[in-house]
């Protein structure tokens, strides 16, 4: 599996961290090989992609793009898609709930990936089924803490 990070917003997170956290999730969900892609931006760009694909013209803490369904095509890796994060309003995020940026970044990086994947909360049984598996990995702590998120 490949996991590939764009620091756009110039934060200076290990990138090596990012993946690993992406690449724990998709073989927990047993994604098998696949490529994704995470991008931190900075607000304005945030911003633009968010008025671009969902007619919000407001920043969001991370937004999630689906590339490939689940096709077996023999020989040929999956590209599942990519993981878009904005790191102030991470920052913001995780100032208001009082935890440390990283762990906050974990948040949205395995909500963000969960999405790729196919799950979704606009309806109360699929927001059900992404707690769960959220919390899965994060534990229940994540929730206690009233963090939701804004996709």
């Amino acid at each position: 599996m490949s996991v590939e990070v764009d620091d756009r917003a110039g934060c200076g997170v290990r990138a090596e961290a990012v993946a690993a956290v992406v690449a724990a999730v998709l073989a927990a969900e047993g994604t098998g090989e696949c490529e994704v892609g995470v991008v931190l931006v900075g607000e304005h760009e945030m911003r633009e992609i968010n008025r671009a694909h969902r007619a919000r013209d407001e920043p969001t803490d991370v937004l999630s793009f689906p590339i490939d369904e689940e096709d077996d095509l023999a020989g040929v890796t999956r590209m599942l898609g990519d993981v878009v994060v904005c790191i102030p309003v991470l920052e913001r995020q995780a100032a208001e709930h009082d935890v440390a940026l990283g762990a906050e970044l974990v948040d949205l990086v395995v909500h963000g990936t969960l999405h790729l994947l196919g799950y979704d909360h606009e309806e109360p049984e699929e927001d059900a089924a992404m707690r769960a598996r959220e919390e899965a990995y994060l534990g229940p702590a994540i929730h206690a803490a009233g963090v939701r998120h804004d996709d």
